[in-house]
């Protein structure tokens, strides 16, 4: 079997096609909880904070001295925790979804007795 037939055979299974459709899925969906967090909650969450220390953005937090910026790094770390948190969440519920609902047993009909009662039967002879 020739290379390209080989490669051929591999791109088009099942499994890398849907592999293309996720990561590309992903990475859209990735830019939106991006937006959420860097626009929405990080700002909602440390606003209180930075008015405390009376600084206007977060990477001002810097160690005197130095050009060490360690706001940047509390706030890749406070997004972080954030779209970990919301990945669990979301993968949570896409996992109760999954679970298959299990329908109490009904009792047996007369017939199904009947039935399993021949089948007994048939099995002892």
């Amino acid at each position: 079997m020739g290379f390209f037939q080989e490669f051929k055979e591999f791109a088009v299974k099942g499994n890398v096609v849907d592999l293309a459709v996720g990561v590309i899925i992903g990475g859209a969906f990735g830019k939106i909880v991006t937006s959420l967090v860097e626009d929405i909650i990080t700002p909602a969450v440390l606003t209180p904070a930075l008015k405390a220390a009376h600084l206007q953005n977060l990477a001002d937090l810097v160690i005197p001295g130095t050009a060490i910026k360690y706001g940047n790094f509390l706030s890749a770390a406070i997004s972080f925790t954030i779209v970990a948190f919301a990945l669990f969440l979301m993968i949570k519920g896409i996992n109760k979804l999954k679970k298959p609902v299990e329908a109490p047993a009904a009792e047996a009909t007369n017939e199904e007795k009947l039935l399993t009662e021949i089948r007994d039967l048939l099995k002892n002879k």
